[in-house]
């Protein structure tokens, strides 16, 4: 496991941990509670959707049809990529409209060499209003998992 995917799984666990511990303190009924508890879990489901998510999960997202995009540059790109993967270089000017031409009702992997920049692809297009998205983590560790490369 790489340090990027430990922290991820650190700061997902410790958000957990205060989801968990902010729900058992006392509750009031007022309407200042209600937006604080949204935007928590909000900010919870944003760090799910942009943590590295377990190889056998992002083979079951790919079973089950979602697009992969490799958000690496096309000379990273070019080395290898997952079968059928879409190049959309997180770093490349067009990105946001390259994104923005996207299905966002479908539901898509991420991924490039370590699963940093798949999670800031991640949070870019969920703020775009995607919404099934799986960062699929680093290229390497794709392979590993047995994934088909072209």
């Amino acid at each position: 496991m790489n340090r990027r995917t430990t922290s991820w799984r650190t700061l997902t666990a410790a958000l957990a941990l205060v989801m968990v511990t902010g729900s058992g303190c006392a509750s009031s009924d007022t309407a200042d509670d209600a937006p604080r508890s949204q935007t928590t879990e909000a900010a919870a489901t944003e760090v799910a959707a942009t943590a590295v998510a377990e190889p056998a999960a992002v083979r079951a997202a790919i079973d089950g049809g979602a697009r992969t995009i490799d958000v690496r540059t096309p000379e990273e790109f070019a080395t290898g990529h997952l079968r059928g993967a879409v190049n959309i270089d997180l770093s490349a000017p067009d990105f946001d409209a390259r994104i923005a031409d996207l299905d966002e009702t479908a539901s898509f992997v991420v991924y490039c060499a370590s699963g940093n920049r798949a999670g800031q692809a991640i949070q870019t297009m969920h703020d775009q209003g995607f919404g099934d998205l799986v960062n699929g983590g680093g290229y390497e560790d794709l392979v590993a998992s047995g994934l088909p490369t072209a």
